[in-house]
């Protein structure tokens, strides 16, 4: 009953935190078909806060690797524009994605790389419109994940599958605040916290961050009007919204051309069924001009040249080594928990909301700006116990951001 209860709770955070799903509303929900228990709990509680209308989009990944190993190779460079048509004609009729990620790490392990990288391209050019909505907030949109066995199994690999999936319910239920009586009101207290920070960032309008730790040595400048954003988000009517559950960080944008030295990861990246772990990249002016990887490294090569904003950062979050995902000590395998146990950055575009009338500037002018495009976004973990991150402001005053992995302030 406990578990039930909690599942419960889980799905109720999604449909009014995460979506917060309005009267009238249409609902897309894209879940793997193992994860149908929580998607018809979802789908409950998102018609008694008002919804229109609730479409299910089911996936199913034995499905899909069979198409990466058997499929013709032209199949990869096509994305279906009955899809992307469908998103973009939600997105326009003010509805909201709720995305149910559980992909398992190592699924396309053994699929040529190649096919991979093709096939993000093709649904990055094919997306491109939708993503303009969800990268400048025009609709609302939520990530959550949910236990599979194959996902359990890589981060419990030493018990029983059935212990797995029960270790990563507890975590799961632990980093997203579901095991307080009243998720919802600890949402609430936790945005606070989050904007808080995010105040106080925007108050003093840093020029420039230096990041130092025992692998890492990076100056990053920030654009001219940038915007620190955290947590919730609103949308057009200005109604609140989570992007990620769970969400620990405060984050804008970096300047495309601005970004100097060394950054090494902490956590493996998952990116297109592949791991890419212990890997750092080198940048000058901006550009990664560099890499290396102990795992993943072609996956990483593919990932970089996506196309030319791919060589660029669009991302930098702030999240404090201590917070209640670190504090478990797992490696979830599964970026949204990852990302938010540790500072990150993303590879790939920038979101429009981190900078003042970002919906405002033209294609043709982003970079005057310093505002990084690319049919990519695809964020990495660099933080850590020593990581210490220093802001200077425009007029030369230096100040501590972060002290050992945590706040300084």
């Amino acid at each position: 009953m406990s578990f039930e209860k909690n599942l419960d709770k889980y799905a109720k955070l999604a449909v009014k935190v995460g979506v917060n799903i309005q009267e009238g509303q249409i609902l897309l929900v894209r879940s793997p078909i193992e994860c149908a228990p929580f998607v018809r709990k979802v789908i409950k509680h998102a018609y008694e806060a008002g919804a229109k209308n609730v479409h299910i989009e089911w996936s199913d990944e034995e499905c899909t690797l069979l198409k990466y190993l058997h499929a013709p190779d032209e199949t990869f460079n096509e994305f279906p524009k009955w899809i992307s048509d469908q998103y973009v004609d939600i997105a326009k009729e003010g509805g909201a994605f709720l995305t149910v990620y559980a992909q398992n790490p190592d699924l396309l392990k053994d699929v040529d790389p190649q096919r991979v990288a093709n096939f993000q391209k093709a649904s990055g050019i094919a997306l491109k419109e939708w993503r303009s909505y969800t990268l400048s907030d025009k609709c609302k949109w939520s990530i959550v994940s949910i236990p599979t066995e194959a996902w359990a199994t890589k981060v419990f690999p030493n018990v029983s599958t059935d212990e797995a999936i029960d270790k990563l319910w507890d975590a799961i239920f632990k980093c997203t605040r579901v095991d307080n009586e009243d998720p919802v009101d600890a949402w609430k207290k936790h945005n606070a916290d989050l904007k808080s920070r995010m105040d106080f960032l925007n108050n003093k309008n840093f020029q420039t961050l230096k990041f130092k730790s025992s692998k890492t040595d990076l100056t990053m400048e920030l654009p001219e009007g940038h915007i620190w954003l955290s947590g919730a988000s609103k949308d057009p009517n200005g109604i609140d919204f989570n992007a990620n559950i769970p969400t620990e960080e405060v984050f804008s944008m970096p300047h495309k051309f601005k970004v100097n030295g060394i950054v090494h990861s902490t956590k493996p990246l998952v990116y297109g069924g592949n791991i890419i772990d212990d890997f750092s990249l080198t940048f000058k002016d901006g550009k990664i001009v560099d890499f290396t990887a102990e795992k993943g490294a072609e996956t990483l090569g593919k990932l970089i040249d996506t196309d030319e904003g791919s060589h660029y950062l669009g991302e930098v979050a702030l999240v404090p080594f201590r917070s209640p995902i670190s504090d478990t000590n797992i490696v979830f395998f599964n970026t949204l928990f990852d990302e938010n146990a540790s500072c990150h950055f993303a590879i790939g575009s920038a979101y429009n909301t981190c900078i003042k009338n970002g919906d405002d500037i033209k294609d043709d002018d982003l970079d005057k700006y310093g505002v990084n495009s690319s049919l990519t976004h695809v964020d990495f973990m660099i933080g850590s116990n020593d990581m210490n991150i220093v802001g200077i402001t425009h007029e030369g005053e230096e100040v501590q951001v972060f002290k050992d992995g945590n706040w300084a302030f």
